[in-house]
This record gives C-alpha cells, sequence and structure tokens, in this order.
C-alpha cells in the first residue's frame, strides 16, 4: 500500500474516533520514511492548545484500530503530537482558517528571484493563495506553506 494510501486510511480512522466530540480536531496524517524507519505521525488540535493527555489517549485508541486492521505492513513509530505554532498548511480548510495570519511561502522555482516569501494569507480560492492582496500563487508552484512565527 502506498504511503498516501496509507494516510488517508489512518486519516479516515482517526476522523471515526474523534466522532462525536467536537473539540479535538484532526490536523494532519502523514507516513513517511526517515533513514531506516516509518514513521505514522498525527497532529491534532483544539482550542487552547492539545496537552500530552489528549495525545496519549487518541495514541491508545488509533493503536488499538491500527492492530486491528492492520493496514500498514511495515514496522512503523506512531506520534501523536500537536502541529506545533509553525504548522504546515497542507489542505483547504488549513487555508480557509489560517486566512488574515501571515505565512511563509516556499516555492519549487524562484518567483521574481525570491523562492521563500512572507506575507498575510488574504485569500484562498481552491486553487490559488494571494499574499498581502497583491501576490497571487498557484497552490502547484508552492512546494510548502507554513504559519509565520516572529521571534
Amino acid at each position: 500500500m502506498a504511503a498516501k494510501d496509507i494516510e488517508a486510511a489512518v486519516e479516515s480512522m482517526v476522523a471515526e474516533l474523534l466522532t462525536g466530540q467536537d473539540v479535538i480536531e484532526l490536523v494532519d496524517v502523514e507516513y513517511v520514511k526517515e533513514h531506516t524507519d516509518w514513521y505514522l505521525r498525527v497532529y491534532i488540535d483544539k482550542e487552547g492548545g492539545i496537552d500530552i493527555e489528549d495525545c496519549q489517549e487518541l495514541s491508545e485508541r488509533l493503536e488499538a484500530v491500527l492492530d486491528e486492521k492492520d493496514v500498514i505492513p511495515d514496522a512503523y513509530i506512531l506520534e501523536v503530537s500537536s502541529p506545533g505554532i509553525d504548522r504546515v498548511l497542507r489542505k483547504p480548510r488549513d487555508l480557509v482558517r489560517e486566512q488574515g495570519k501571515a505565512v511563509d511561502v516556499t516555492l519549487y522555482a524562484p518567483l521574481d528571484g525570491k523562492k521563500n516569501l512572507t506575507g498575510v494569507l488574504t485569500a484562498f480560492d481552491g486553487e490559488k493563495i494571494t499574499l498581502d492582496d497583491e501576490l497571487t500563487i498557484e497552490l502547484s508552484k508552492a512546494a510548502q506553506i507554513r504559519l509565520h512565527i516572529d521571534f
């Protein structure tokens, strides 16, 4: 099974586990190989932030379902955590929710000599984002979009 298929299957399982409660939101699922190990990462959030108990409780419930359904052929490390304050915006709902916030955009190819852009996400139409009400970027040209953090 391909990594994207595993991610979709796990996303469905987590969504089912979270059904009926309005507090915790599934932000993302990724299944990636790093060096010799596979990692299944589930990112969750809630208003005011999640805590270790939220992660532990979902991890235990998800582990039981994953063992039962056996959709992942390889040995893997399960991680359930917060997406962090500089979270990656991958899904359309992320781009809708985070409008009005500053984002960092990394492009596959330079635009006006720049591959890294920062601006306020002012619009998203399903295919393009707009920064600062003036620069429109096709999603297919963006390698990554994440919330910008000022230190």
